[in-house]
């Protein structure tokens, strides 16, 4: 043979390795009663945090509804007071409109009342209440849910 003639390729001496096709199991780092134990462990000190998280939810719940109950008759007080303003300033724009009209009397259908005679508050309707003001305001105001 020719020395430019290539040689063929043979496994090394000895042979190749033997192939390694046995089952690895993977690497423990705990033992199944350890991981049991690791979550009875986690679950009781998750459960001891709600229950102090539920305490204070608690709390401040007791906190706001006190403040809510505290500040309500105030709020209520305050907004009996700006409908009364209110009442008052349709009243007083009523004056100033109709005030080149003969014969005519603030609160009265030409000079006949409008609401029977009583010492109580006759309320207005909402329209009525809503006169002078813009008329999405009043859209706005009627389509809003009361809060009870």
């Amino acid at each position: 043979m020719d020395a430019t003639a290539r040689r063929q390729d043979m496994p090394p001496e000895g042979g190749y390795k033997a192939i390694n096709y046995k089952r690895v199991p993977a690497k423990t780092y705990f033992s199944g009663t350890t991981m049991i134990l690791g979550y009875f462990a986690m679950t009781a000190g998750a459960a001891y945090v709600y229950y102090l998280t539920c305490k204070s939810v608690q709390k401040d719940e007791i906190e706001r509804r006190s403040a809510s109950f505290a500040l309500q008759p105030l709020l209520i007080a305050e907004r009996d007071r700006e409908y009364l303003r209110q009442l008052r300033r349709n009243r007083d724009e009523e004056a100033d409109l109709m005030k080149n009209v003969e014969g005519w009397k603030v609160g009265t259908w030409y000079g006949e009342p409008i609401y029977k005679t009583t010492d109580k508050l006759v309320e207005p309707t909402m329209q009525d209440f809503y006169v002078h003001a813009k008329n999405k305001d009043l859209t706005k105001r009627a389509h809003v849910p009361l809060l009870s």
